[in-house]
């Protein structure tokens, strides 16, 4: 009996994170750790230690597994095995061990960057950063393994010394919102771990002190104080869990992330909107309704609440945080801050008095505005403004994706502001472009991007020139009822040299005749189907601004003759996608939201998701 109660307390502890048991570091013993792990998951080993893990990964990239990464490539370092596999987590990676004597401690963790590569392959940009925490002390702060270890595939040992006085060590990894997300390695940008071993270096075991025996009443505290320790352990894992409480999910997964902007707490936000009153509801999108209100201080905001049927959820709510807190500009909508509180998610933005210019040009007649030429071109210009910044000014990279009517609001004195950054993404400027999944609006996609998921800048390009063309003409591209394409009408009126037909009848006579030809015709360059002979938004900004004639750019050769048989499959295309709701898997809208009620409603309500896999070049 008292050998059974002696072996409760244990002196070191060795796990190989994520791989099978090993021996290395001379002879010892790392136990095995492959149990699978998901976004809130608690693991007990068959020894002394246990294992708790949560978070989602943003973006599922991995192939192997999202939460044990296997190295594919041969290693050269000492003690390989603990290096050929490893734990990862997309938020918070803990490993508890218990029933440890009392003592200083020696604690080495074992780090190999083995997902990212040393070559030019896409994956080889990927920076992983994260801290660790050691008895609730951080002890590493902003680590990058890579750059530690002076490269991937290379081992780096981490020594620490840490106390154990209840008998429990806490070892913690923490991801603190830094580093790559989804752009150029998805899903891995979370801790990674490869081994742990602690020992207590003072410790002597009985046989060599002499004694192989501990007292009755020593044996006995020592199973008391571990039962007790178990108990502890267990109520607090399910209390985190939520099992003693209700679930707060959203804000348990999103806690600690660095988001970057500032926080509001959920009371205030109820007293700016009246406690979301149904009077200062000012829009509905795929994200959840919209409300006005009003801050203490007399700031009027915009409150975009994401609601529990929401399609886009924690990715695009921190995409849209870290996209629009990097970009200042403005053509482009001001973030205030945010909200997250229990399953409570909000966007707080500055308030825009006139809506979306959707609402304004072909929403509900009571709220259709009458916009002038002058008005129509400063509108146009701040949108390619906008977009220049993103593409080329900024000090990051972002395509949009979602370039379209709904997302460009207008403030009390009608200039443009580009709203929703939920989709938009990072582009490194060495790439030619991205291959991903299609996320936008049937109708305002690019044809190489809709059919191929092959994203450049030029998509958003593609989307302007159509934007463009409803400036000009009063009119949505597409509507459901007919299947209307205004771009197609261009296209036909171009050939027929009628295109001031194409001009909004609301205007009369009333504008400048050789601007809105400048804009039809940049408009139509932007639209080609070709990405080539798009134009960067630079120089369109050039040509709208400075009024020249856009003259062979928009030739009979460089879009009017479109090959039919692609411009037909285009059509059967965006037909298709409308007609089959099914695959319809991603929604997404301005601020905002569509203007209610307008003739436009379920036409760019039509965004949608197919699998990255099938369009990968």
């Amino acid at each position: 009996m008292l050998t059974v109660l002696f072996v409760l307390a244990y002196y070191s502890l060795h796990i190989n994170c994520g791989g099978k048991q090993v021996t290395a570091n001379g002879n010892t013993t790392f136990e095995e750790d492959t149990s699978e792990a998901g976004p809130s998951t608690f693991s007990q080993s068959g020894t002394n230690w246990v294992l708790s893990s949560t978070g989602h990964f943003l973006e599922n990239g991995l192939k192997l597994g999202p939460y044990i990464q296997t190295n594919t490539s041969r290693l050269l370092m000492n003690d390989y095995q603990l290096y050929t596999t490893a734990r990862l987590s997309a938020i918070s990676l803990t490993y508890y061990g218990f029933c440890l004597g009392n003592g200083k401690y020696t604690v080495n963790l074992h780090f190999a960057e083995i997902l990212f590569t040393d070559d030019k392959n896409f994956s080889s940009f990927g920076k992983r950063i994260f801290d660790v925490y050691i008895q609730g002390k951080r002890v590493l702060k902003d680590f990058n393994i890579e750059n530690e270890a002076g490269g991937v595939g290379k081992a780096i040992v981490k020594q620490f010394s840490a106390a154990v006085t209840n008998g429990t060590m806490e070892i913690r990894l923490y991801w603190a919102g830094k580093g790559t997300t989804e752009i150029p390695v998805k899903g891995v940008y979370g801790p990674l771990i490869s081994a742990i071993s602690l020992y207590n270096p003072d410790f002597i075991p009985p046989s060599e002190n002499g004694s192989n025996s501990i007292s009755v009443g020593t044996a006995f505290g020592i199973a008391v104080a571990a039962a007790i320790l178990i108990i502890l352990v267990v109520v607090g894992i399910l209390q985190w869990k939520g099992c003693f409480r209700p679930q707060n999910t959203l804000e348990r997964e999103l806690r600690g992330v660095d988001l970057h902007t500032a926080s509001f707490t959920f009371k205030e936000i109820k007293a700016a909107t009246n406690n979301f009153a149904t009077d200062n509801k000012i829009g509905e999108g795929g994200f959840g309704p919209v409300y006005k209100g009003l801050l203490a201080d007399g700031t009027a905001i915009a409150v975009k609440q994401l609601s529990s049927k929401s399609k886009q959820g924690n990715r695009e709510f921190i995409n849209e945080i870290g996209m629009i807190s990097a970009l200042q500009h403005p053509n482009l909508v001001k973030l205030y801050g945010c909200c997250i509180e229990g399953n409570q998610l909000l966007l707080i933005y500055e308030y825009l008095e006139n809506n979306s210019l959707a609402r304004a040009l072909f929403g509900p007649k009571e709220h259709r505005l009458k916009l002038d030429w002058p008005t129509r071109r400063r509108i146009c210009l701040g949108i390619a403004r906008g977009l220049a910044y993103l593409h080329g000014e900024s000090r990051i990279k972002v395509v949009h994706r979602d370039i379209k009517a709904t997302n460009v609001l207008l403030d009390k004195d009608l200039n443009s502001k580009i709203s929703d950054f939920g989709l938009a993404k990072l582009d490194e400027e060495e790439n030619t472009h991205i291959s991903t999944r299609v996320a936008g609006t049937i109708g305002y996609m690019a044809p190489e991007y809709a059919m191929r998921g092959h994203l450049t800048e030029k998509a958003d390009v593609y989307s302007f020139g159509i934007v463009a063309l409803e400036i000009v003409s009063g009119r949505s591209n597409v509507t459901k009822e007919d299947m209307f394409y205004l771009l197609d009408w261009a296209l036909v009126l171009k050939e027929q040299g009628k295109l001031m037909e194409l001009v909004d009848t609301n205007l009369g006579s009333n504008f400048d005749k050789e601007q809105v030809m400048v804009m039809i015709n940049v408009a139509l360059l932007c639209a080609n189907a070709s990405p080539t002979i798009r134009p960067s938004m630079s120089s369109v900004l050039r040509m709208l601004e400075c009024g020249v004639d856009v003259l062979d750019l928009v030739s009979d050769s460089s879009v009017s003759d479109i090959d039919e048989t692609k411009a037909e499959a285009m059509r059967k295309y965006y037909q298709f996608c409308i007609e089959n709701t099914a695959i319809t898997t991603q929604s997404t809208s301005s601020i905002y939201g569509p203007p209610s009620g307008s003739s436009t409603d379920g036409v760019d309500l039509h965004p949608f998701s197919v699998d990255s896999d099938r369009l990968l070049e």
